[in-house]
């Protein structure tokens, strides 16, 4: 069993008295008790809670303020979770797949059960406006549906054999333990993503989230402990590591951990790929994306300023998926800008909980100053700052006005992510011109273009188009379905979420040869007698 440490005690009765006198945290003290939280939670379940490592404040992006605090991890509580995760993946894996599928069906509707408070709760730790928050909750609603479904049709091959009297098959079996280490800008949906497919599969799961969201990821797994208990199942199928970069590493070096699912910077991304291989794991990666709408020609104008609008400018800029890029055909280059300067002029930005606000603040004090750091390198390599271009210093909280540059498609701060409302418009001449600035940034995730002549859109989607994971035609970068596979290419990690095949990443294949002719007739007609 493990211990709570008592030295946190104050820390736990300050926590408890700034939320009974401060009326915005009363809010937030709603939102956790909705939730089974408090001030003060544990943040390690592998069927019983524990925690003896740091104990971490989150902090309301939009304030400042102290929501609540989580004790994280100790290494000896990572090794026992990850062992107790694969015991548990020991008898999972004996679960018929559709048995399996109807646990997850309870968690879906347990967790659809909790969207507001969850979602609000997103919306304070996160900084994202409420209506993503709980968007970002219904993504994993939706995902745990198609696991569901998916339950009933893992399916493998009959494959034709050579020889007489020999079946050949193609059948897939779990892996064992998964772990998923997501970040802070979707903590409830890329978990749910990983954890819903890898559960049908036949796995047991060890999420890290980010530290900034260690709330979040403790209500979620509170949420899916209450159905793990109720059916009798190991809690340790949906096991909990709060912790930083040493239960990270700690992860990715264990050669339990079958399977390695990070989304994160592609710096870390390397990192990780490089030690998960060195022991001759799986690595599932989704990194950086540096994302271009191309507005053609032809396109429909209003269509594209209001998809260019919520690509760049929802989350505050901090999806992977966030449009950082917009190359606009110099025949429409003008009057585009000035309908979408008008519409950016449009955009509250403000506390993401109050009706109105588009825009919520940024994560952390960090990201204001990797904001900052971006205009000014706009400004010295030639750009123009047509709008916005200042942090909101008249304010509590992480605040930024979102941004619109004009700049050379290949200056170097073009070329980086920078995980902030930048928008870099670019004028082109030719579609041909729009596609290789589409693809000469070492990202790969997400590319759009605006356009109504189909020649065009083949184009675009085929060998000679877009290079990245997510090709679309009339919409957002952002706001992707679950039914499709989610993921990119080049530095993007290559890895795959979500729909279409991506289960099978979570599974091991095995080629099946079966002989029931008597005789013994070897491949390729060798004759050994």
């Amino acid at each position: 069993m493990f211990r709570i440490n008592k030295s946190i005690t104050p820390l736990q009765q300050r926590l408890r008295r700034q939320i009974s006198t401060s009326p915005p945290l009363k809010t937030t003290s709603t939102t956790l008790k909705a939730l089974g939280l408090d001030s003060y939670n544990l943040g390690v379940y592998n069927g019983a809670w524990g925690g003896n490592g740091d104990v971490v404040e989150t902090t309301n992006p939009a304030t400042g303020e102290v929501i609540g605090a989580v004790q994280q991890a100790s290494s000896r509580e990572v090794d026992e979770t990850i062992e107790r995760a694969a015991e548990a993946a020991r008898y999972w894996r004996t679960v018929p797949a559709p048995k399996r599928g109807e646990v997850v069906r309870q968690m879906r509707n347990a967790i659809a059960e909790k969207i507001e408070p969850l979602g609000r709760l997103v919306a304070l730790e996160m900084g994202k406006i409420m209506a993503e928050g709980v968007g970002e909750v219904q993504e994993y609603v939706d995902v745990a549906d198609y696991a569901v479904g998916l339950s009933r049709s893992l399916n493998g091959k009959v494959l034709p054999s050579e020889r007489s009297g020999h079946a050949m098959l193609e059948v897939w079996n779990p892996l064992g333990v998964v772990g998923v280490i997501s970040a802070f800008n979707f903590p409830v949906a890329v978990y749910g993503w990983n954890s819903a497919i890898s559960l049908v599969c036949g796995n047991a799961v060890v999420w890290k989230g980010a530290p900034t969201t260690s709330l979040t990821s403790v209500a979620v797994t509170k949420i899916l402990a209450e159905v793990l208990e109720a059916n009798a199942l190991p809690g340790a199928l949906c096991a909990l590591a709060c912790g930083g970069a040493d239960v990270g590493e700690q992860l990715t070096n264990d050669r339990r951990v079958d399977l390695l699912s990070f989304t994160g910077s592609t710096k870390v991304g390397r990192e990780v790929a490089l030690a998960v291989q060195k022991r001759f794991g799986r690595s599932l990666l989704e990194l950086g994306g540096n994302n271009a709408v191309i507005v053609h020609s032809d396109a429909d104008i209003d269509l594209a300023v209001r998809a260019v609008l919520f690509a760049a400018v929802g989350t505050a800029g901090q999806r992977c998926t966030t449009a950082r890029r917009l190359l606009l055909h110099d025949s429409i280059h003008d009057v585009f800008l000035e309908r979408l300067i008008a519409a950016y002029a449009q955009i509250n930005v403000g506390d993401p909980l109050q009706p109105g606000v588009l825009c919520g603040p940024l994560h952390t004090r960090a990201s204001v100053a990797a904001y900052e750091e971006g205009i000014a390198d706009v400004v010295a390599q030639g750009g123009r700052i047509l709008y916005g271009g200042k942090a909101l210093t008249d304010r509590p909280g992480n605040f930024v006005e979102p941004t619109v540059t004009s700049i050379s498609h290949d200056a170097p701060v073009v070329q980086r992510e920078i995980f902030a409302p930048i928008l870099h418009a670019i004028r082109y001449t030719n579609l041909d011109e729009a596609i290789a600035w589409n693809n000469e940034v070492s990202q790969g995730l997400s590319s759009s273009l605006f356009t109504s002549s189909p020649e065009h859109i083949f184009r675009w989607i085929g060998p000679e188009g877009s290079d990245c994971g997510i090709v679309n035609v009339n919409i957002p970068t952002n706001g992707a379905e679950i039914g499709g596979a989610f993921g990119g290419e080049k530095e993007t990690g290559g890895g795959r979420e979500s729909g279409s095949t991506a289960w099978q990443q979570y599974m091991r294949r095995q080629t099946c040869t079966i002989n029931y002719s008597g005789a013994l007739p070897l491949a390729q007609g060798i004759k050994f007698e």
